[in-house]
């Protein structure tokens, strides 16, 4: 009988594939992003479960709370969103079919020939080591990012100003 850890980490792989099996097959949007919800949380779950909490953390802030968040409002702000009677239609699933089989059968050889080396788990916190690597080794590329993201923001609010100060073109 398998642990409770082996138990949990089957759980949360089985709620992600399922979950990513919803999104793709989907024919209803709203059910797509419900099912991209539940896949990106198993994600961040798996990454908690590993002892790898600021990737986990960042799944969700990330992921969870900022993008998914932005499509769950596009489709529902939407107007006329259940009028309109376009559906997920893909090609033909089954010339689909040999590429699946050739990836699948790829990542199960890598899987069972690639030798898997057991760790212990680690118990301390890995933000701590990344703050420190951000404010020592990393500071100038960290600070120089900053100052990309600042830049993109300010032309941004640039654009924005303007499109409001000119009247729309006839």
């Amino acid at each position: 009988m398998p642990g409770p850890g082996t138990l949990i980490f089957y759980g949360l792989a089985a709620l992600i594939l399922v979950n990513a099996g919803l999104v793709a097959f989907s024919r209803n949007i709203l059910h797509a992003a419900l099912g991209l919800l539940a896949t990106l949380v198993g994600v961040a779950g798996l990454y908690l479960w590993l002892g790898a909490d600021f990737l986990g953390v960042s799944q969700l802030l990330i992921y969870v709370g900022g993008i998914l968040v932005m499509i769950l409002f596009a489709v529902l702000f939407t107007t006329r969103i259940g009028a309109v009677r376009i559906s997920n239609a893909s090609l033909p699933r089954l010339s689909a079919l040999p590429i699946g089989i050739l990836v699948a059968g790829g990542l199960g050889w890598v899987g069972w020939t690639t030798a898997f080396r057991l760790t212990e788990a680690v118990s301390a916190p890995t933000t701590a080591r990344l703050g420190d690597a951000f404010l020592r080794e990393h500071l100038l590329p960290f600070e120089l990012a900053s100052l990309v993201l600042l830049m993109a923001l300010v032309g941004a609010m640039v654009l924005a100003r303007r499109a409001v100060k000119e009247p729309p073109a006839p």
